[in-house]
């Protein structure tokens, strides 16, 4: 059938204009194309995001023991050869991953090496800063998941769509729409603060409604708001996760009970899409492997012991890990048998939809940067990867920049 040309070129105009206020049509069913062993929606997936806090050292971790160099930095805290959990012919684990090991060997694990940024931070604040909000070059007031929460516009009043199971809220979710709780996880201390006096919650409400405050302000109106849901939530989820039977020994650890805490909400079925998490502190200036390798072990065991309850609920292709630490450390060790503030590491992504291996290229030990590894992989490549790839979202607007894809998921 023969077209007019006006007609041609108005429709085409007009198709334009449609693809062009549609913006990232294409790259959202891009995003949302089914993963194979994953669940079809990313409305199913989970994220838990493991922040190993006070900077983890990389190179302890994910042990480069087929570099001499590594060795002649490292001559008292270095992991001998013939302990090294051997991932390929140049890098492995440290000893104590020993459990992530076996996840590795199922093709459960990927390992992404040599993560940073420009110009990178060796401040502890201002380096958590810089990979929650994922701006290295500014001063963020929003996290980069409060932005992913922003624009999957979650209804207002869900109460754990997101949650931080931690005891102050991460600046990772500094949203512009969306109220995330900070839980205990051991379940205390849930709620605001006024909760833990008798009424105070009431008291509280009460005199906001009859005005009796002492001052005005027109945000009461909204810390009224979030303080129900705070209180709402505190009654609430013990009783929507009382009938969860864990199916795995987790060990007494605080991360052991936090990722059982996420198990049950998984489980649950909340509708939580994001769970945060923290361990540590990884600050090891002064005789370093004691306390790294019991930190390392302690994490292996817990995430061992979570996907084998995720698994046994048939859970375990629906949640994604994803590990992160504000800096690497310094290549050489220090006087103290330690190491100091550094940059690159590696970043762990677990999971039964993962696609395991060893990714990107390890940093060199010959070129430093003062002292420093530096990075192969842009963080923000990471987290597009799993904005797009799991989360099911266009990572723009939610990470600034285009950034290459990591075929780990």
């Amino acid at each position: 059938m023969k077209l007019p040309r006006h007609r041609f070129l108005i429709g085409s105009i007009a198709g334009l204009i449609v693809a062009q206020r549609s913006g990232d049509l294409f790259s959202r069913a891009l995003a949302q194309a089914p993963l194979p062993g994953a669940p079809a929606t990313a409305d199913e997936r989970v994220l838990v995001l493991v922040n190993l806090q006070g900077g983890n050292d990389g190179l302890n971790t994910v042990v480069p023991y087929a570099m001499p160099q590594y060795y002649r930095y490292r001559p008292t805290i270095g992991v001998p050869q013939n302990d090294v959990l051997r991932l390929n012919d140049e890098v492995g684990f440290n000893p104590a991953l020993k459990s992530l090991k076996a996840m590795f060997d199922k093709r459960q694990v990927a390992v992404i090496q040599g993560v940073g940024y420009p110009k990178p931070d060796h401040s502890h604040f201002r380096s958590q800063e810089i990979w929650q909000t994922a701006d290295p070059d500014s001063y963020s007031s929003t996290g980069w998941l409060g932005r992913y929460l922003d624009a999957a516009n979650v209804p207002s009043g869900e109460l754990f769509e997101a949650v931080a199971l931690s005891p102050v809220l991460p600046e990772v979710f500094g949203s512009r729409k969306i109220d995330v709780p900070a839980i205990d996880g051991n379940l205390r201390g849930y709620g605001l603060a006024s909760d833990r006096r008798k009424g105070g919650a009431q008291e509280f409400r009460a005199m906001v409604d009859d005005e009796r405050m002492p001052f005005s302000s027109p945000y009461l109106a909204k810390i009224t708001e979030i303080e129900a849901n705070a209180q709402k939530g505190a009654e609430e989820l013990p009783k929507l996760i009382a009938g969860y039977k864990p199916q795995a020994q987790y060990p007494a650890t605080n991360l052991g009970r936090s990722l059982a805490l996420a198990a049950q909400m998984i489980g649950s079925k909340l509708g939580t899409r994001v769970i945060y998490v923290t361990h540590g502190s990884f600050d090891t200036h002064t005789y370093q492997k004691a306390t790294q390798d019991r930190l390392l072990a302690q994490f292996s065991d817990a995430v061992s012991a979570f996907y084998a309850d995720l698994a046994a609920h048939g859970n375990e292709r629906r949640v994604l890990t994803m590990t992160f630490s504000e800096f690497g450390r310094r290549v050489a060790e220090n006087a103290s048998r330690g190491t100091d503030h550094g940059e690159a590491a590696p970043v762990f992504l677990i999971g039964g939809a993962v696609r395991g291996g060893v990714y990107e290229r390890h940093p060199s030990l010959d070129d430093l940067d003062n002292g420093d590894i530096t990075y192969t992989t842009d963080f923000r490549s990471v987290y597009a990867t799993v904005v797009e790839r799991w989360l099911g979202r266009p990572s723009s607007g939610i990470i600034a920049g285009n950034w290459t894809s990591i075929p780990a998921i």
